[in-house]
């Protein structure tokens, strides 16, 4: 513990002589903050120990009975680095913790070996996480695409990257990018020796190609992919909670809902844990364990709304939008993503109980819009790609709905219903079909994840 000490007091006492200066220069600042991480570094390589709590460390995986010396000091800097920013919720904070790690991996570089790449390929997926986190969607797509560099780098560490990647692509709305790199995974798992690692490491290749074919509306791919005899959830099931919320989001689609409500259970069972101590999880961005919780929640309020259980999908889509609300903040997309899961479970229940929330949904519908940053109704958007275009316009259709039926207010409502049809780019169901209840085969499914509609 003294030695994460140490370094906190070191950047602690970098950080406070700044604030005394204000008129230090940038440059200053960072020279004055790579000094303090310089020495803490030398300590912690000094006199490392095994990290006791594991809760931040989910973000890269824990440490195990292998693990050497450089991947013990890369999960020490992670998590003082990770904590320091969640405490703070800054962007000064980020950048500190940013440079914190960024230093780790500059240390790395000049010790080479394969223990140095796992160690660095650790620290990549965590910047990775925090660069998320912060909305730099490009730049974590960046850090990512260094870990794939590592040639010396293990398996495990190399196709969590992968997967992360393509659960970027997917939110960008690059799919044809996303189903190149899903074969660029499989090709990575090609020549490996079978066993209990390689097929954990297969079953999330094909889980993660399944979810981009689904996003793509290719079902009859994404059933081979679900049902290969290769394709087991029971062994080492914590390294595969993706894989679990993906199987349960092709389920949920296609109509077996029972099945899938099993599996959205049991992938929020997995992922419940107060501190993680009992599972580690190597993976990044928006494939990380708090975003497999939230997913799997939310997913389970929709099915629950879908099989006419409002009270149920209620109270479990209020407790993931709080999740949601306490991880990213009150104003992050993803905030806007489950108010529209929330206003469209409103819908369906006026509808389902002939009652009417008109207010409700239009007071959620106008936060989501906000939240999700879409564009206005003037600009012409059909063929240029934005952030969670796929909820954006769902909840413009809905909100459109909602307007059409206030007399004084269907001018507006048209105007935005041409928008929303005009935007929307799913390539399995119409605006219409995502909006309503349809044929079990033919229900839509907001995944948190990658903000998409599947």
């Amino acid at each position: 513990m003294h030695v994460i000490f140490s370094f906190a007091v070191d950047l602690s006492s970098a950080v406070f002589s700044l604030s005394l200066s204000p008129l230090a220069s940038q440059k200053e600042e960072e020279a004055m903050l790579r000094r303090a991480l310089r020495r803490a570094a030398t300590q912690i390589s000094a006199s490392f120990y095994p990290v006791s709590n594991p809760t931040i460390l989910r973000f890269c995986g824990s440490s195990g009975p292998g693990s050497s010396q450089e991947e013990t000091v890369a999960r020490q800097m992670i998590q003082y680095a990770l904590g320091h920013a969640r405490s703070q919720k800054s962007g000064e904070s980020y950048a500190q913790a940013m440079l914190v790690m960024e230093q780790g991996v500059s240390n790395l570089q000049e010790r080479g070996g394969k223990s140095a790449e796992d160690a660095m390929g650790l620290l990549m997926l965590a910047m990775s996480t925090l660069l998320y986190d912060s909305g730099e969607l490009r730049d974590a797509m960046e850090k990512l695409q260094m870990v794939q560099q590592l040639g010396g780098a293990s398996l495990s560490i190399r196709v969590a990257a992968l997967e992360s990647l393509i659960g970027l692509k997917l939110e960008l709305g690059e799919d044809d990018v996303s189903q190149i790199l899903a074969d660029d995974c499989f090709e990575l798992l090609r020549n490996q020796s079978d066993g209990g690692a390689f097929s954990v490491l297969n079953s999330r290749a094909k889980a993660i190609k399944g979810l981009a074919d689904l996003a793509i509306g290719e079902l009859k791919t994404a059933e081979s992919l679900f049902c290969d005899k290769d394709f087991k959830l029971d062994e080492d099931k914590h390294q595969k909670g993706n894989a679990i919320l993906s199987y349960g989001v092709y389920l949920h689609a296609t109509g077996n809902f029972s099945l899938a409500k099993d599996l959205y259970e049991r992938a929020i069972k997995l992922f419940e844990a107060k501190d993680g101590s009992d599972y580690s999880y190597t993976a990044a961005t928006n494939m990380i364990p708090e975003e497999i919780l939230l997913g799997a929640a939310c997913a389970l309020g929709q099915l629950l709304s879908q099989s006419g259980k409002f009270h149920d999908a209620e109270e479990v889509l209020t407790k993931a939008l709080n999740k949601a609300e306490s991880y990213f903040g009150s104003t992050h997309p993803k905030v806007g993503v489950l108010l529209t899961c929330i206003a469209l479970m409103y819908k369906h229940k006026a509808k389902m109980e002939a009652s009417s929330s008109i207010l409700i949904q239009e007071g959620l519908y106008r936060k989501a819009i906000d939240l999700l940053k879409a564009p206005g109704l003037d600009s012409e958007v059909n063929d240029i790609p934005f952030d969670g275009r796929d909820i954006a316009t769902l909840a413009r259709g809905g909100y459109a709905e909602i307007l059409s039926i206030q007399q004084n207010r269907r001018a507006e409502g048209e105007r935005m219903r041409k928008w929303a049809e005009a935007t929307w780019k799913n390539r399995r169901l119409s605006l219409a079909q995502a909006l309503e209840f349809s044929e079990p085969s033919q229900m839509a499914v907001i995944d948190t994840r990658i903000c998409r509609v599947l």
